[in-house]
């Protein structure tokens, strides 16, 4: 069964030699389109967080808050879009890490490409600091990048209710290479209007799931190789 860090107790740590392993979620509050709900990425991130807790014993990974907003800076030509800027939400990730020295490290499993650069610098600050501390990033082969098929199939898998179908509409199709010059400086809403890089209209469950175990996968032997 998945325990939650939030559901344990601090006398659970006190001399009692207990160093569970902590994985932390990191998702977004972001605009995903007119179809997908704001946290998309932090509820694809804890679905893969409690996934991983629960193949190992009871305790022995704990599944913590997530850190539900973060570097969205290239959504804020959207409304609902919350974003802490990189620079910031890097020292986030440092002294949160920093303040879990009591446990035998950190996993952070990522669900969104705007904090790669701010995990990326902070796990560098903390490796030198030579604590324990992994992130980790999904990638789906052939996936699209923002709200389109692949996202909206995972969320079809997880949360159908939040998922507006009736609404789902291609956005830019382009690949995100020829897209990132235009985005550096403007943001998501100079691509795409609609805040869609991709086409979620042909997205369903099936695939959703599909992904979702492929990445399960993935994080696990991340995870099994970086512990040993």
């Amino acid at each position: 069964m998945t325990r939650y860090l939030g559901n344990t107790h601090w006398t659970d740590y006190w001399n009692s030699g207990r160093r569970p392993l902590l994985v932390v979620p990191v998702g977004s509050c972001e605009q995903h389109g007119p179809h997908l709900p704001l946290d998309t990425d932090t509820r694809i991130a804890k679905a893969l967080a409690e996934h991983l807790a629960s193949k190992f014993d009871d305790g022995e990974v704990l599944v913590t808050p997530a850190l539900s907003i973060s570097a969205s800076g290239e959504h804020q030509g959207f409304p609902g879009t919350l974003s802490l800027g990189t620079e910031v939400f890097q020292q986030v990730l440092i002294e949160l890490v920093r303040s879990a020295d009591w446990s035998a490290g950190v996993v952070l499993v990522n669900g969104h490409g705007g904090n790669r650069d701010a995990m990326r610098a902070a796990v560098r600050v903390l490796t030198t600091e030579q604590r324990r501390v992994l992130a980790w990033f999904p990638k789906v082969e052939g996936g699209d990048a923002h709200a389109g098929d692949t996202e909206t199939s995972m969320m079809l898998a997880l949360s159908p209710e939040l998922v507006r179908m009736d609404q789902a509409e291609a956005g830019n199709t382009a690949p995100l290479s020829e897209l990132l010059d235009a985005m550096a400086g403007n943001g998501v809403r100079a691509v795409s209007s609609n805040g869609v890089l991709g086409d979620p209209t042909q997205a369903n469950a099936a695939h959703g799931r599909a992904v979702l175990t492929r990445l399960g996968i993935d994080l696990m032997a991340a995870v099994d190789e970086w512990w040993e």
